[in-house]
């Protein structure tokens, strides 16, 4: 059956994504979903530990990709992000 499906952008990123990191079709991978959610085919068994967050725990991939903490925050001279936290919270 042909269907058309309209994905939220991030969806969208995440599967193109997955689809060129795994050598996969956008296609065989939304197949392999909808199977999955069917029951009409067992999930694999997760091989990274991204993987296990994400599919035992729960975990959502990150909405935004990763930038360094520089980009963001300038600490003053001496200062780093272990200062910022409460005494309770050092390890």
């Amino acid at each position: 059956m042909a269907t058309n499906l309209r994905l939220r952008p991030d969806a969208e990123e995440a599967l193109r994504a997955r689809a060129a990191a795994s050598g996969e079709s956008q296609q065989e991978l939304i197949r392999q979903a909808v199977d999955r959610y069917l029951g009409l085919r067992e999930a694999a068994a997760p091989e990274s530990p991204v993987e296990v967050a994400m599919t035992v725990l729960g975990v959502l991939p990150a909405r935004t990709k990763f930038r360094e903490l520089d980009e963001l925050v300038r600490l003053p001279e001496g200062t780093n992000t272990v200062d910022l936290l409460e005494r309770d919270e050092r390890f």
